[in-house]
């Protein structure tokens, strides 16, 4: 896939806002980004490491945001015990800002609870919204008041040091899902889940579809040039659901394209 094509999920990925996180939030189309934004990315770097490195050169390219510092290793007693992802200054004001990034992928269970935001969950039912959140306030945020951190960080003031949170989420809600959801999670909707024999009973002949690699997950299917039908495809899904690892489908259908995940659960 192409480089720009990544680059452009990540600034296009909705942010959640404070109503929901209660956090204050950093969104990156706050960031002034050059007309020739252009940058190499790695390789071999896995989905949330390689988000990081996306938003660490938008930071450096933009003309209103310095980086400060990024994967600022907490140490005590010779042990690591955290890390920071980014410090950085706004250059009018010379504010500095600790942000904390995410980049997640969350389907909506409506069976788990009456309140919304319990029912965001991993794509395998492993982690979720919530317990992300809970880390964030209980781990990741304190760590920049900790004597440790000041003393690594001699050359701030930490006292004068604010907070902010990127969530950029990417949501999923169940096939032929009715229920209307606030507008913070709407706008964030990207498609639906279903199961293999749900997803199976939906095949038609003017179907196509890619199953992206999870470095490629959240990449808009229309960059994608490689189509196939799902007789091609059907042995894989079967061994991952029985396996139990849901997958991100790409599908193509005419001119129109569809994201959703196929679900073992």
């Amino acid at each position: 896939m192409q480089t720009n094509s990544r680059i452009a999920s990540i600034i296009k990925t909705n942010n959640l806002e404070f109503s929901v996180t209660a956090v204050p939030s950093f969104d990156l189309a706050v960031l002034n980004l050059r007309d020739d934004l252009e940058f190499e990315l790695p390789t071999n770097l896995r989905l949330g490491h390689l988000a990081e490195k996306i938003v660490s050169e938008l930071i450096k390219n933009s003309t209103n945001y310095n980086l400060v510092y990024e994967n600022i290793q907490i140490i005590e007693d010779k042990k690591t015990i955290g890390e920071l992802d980014f410090i950085i200054e706004n250059e009018v004001t010379r504010d500095l800002i600790h942000v904390e990034l995410a980049y997640k992928f969350y389907l909506f269970d409506p069976t788990l609870s009456l309140e919304p935001i319990n029912n965001w969950i991993g794509p395998n039912r492993n982690d979720s919204l919530q317990q992300k959140l809970t880390k964030l306030k209980t781990k990741q945020f304190p760590l920049l008041h900790y004597d440790c951190t000041a003393s690594q960080l001699y050359n701030l003031d930490i006292k004068t040091v604010s907070q902010a949170l990127c969530l950029l989420v990417s949501l999923f809600v169940p096939y032929d899902f009715k229920q209307n959801l606030p507008p913070v999670y709407q706008k964030a909707i990207k498609g639906y889940y279903l199961d293999f024999d749900t997803f199976i009973s939906l095949d038609s002949t003017d179907k196509f579809y890619f199953l992206p690699s999870k470095t490629d997950w959240g990449i808009d299917p229309a960059d994608n040039e490689m189509w196939i039908k799902i007789n091609s495809i059907e042995k894989s899904i079967r061994i991952n659901m029985y396996e139990k690892r849901s997958l991100l489908c790409w599908q193509k259908q005419k001119n129109s394209y569809a994201v959703f995940f196929i679900v073992w659960w």
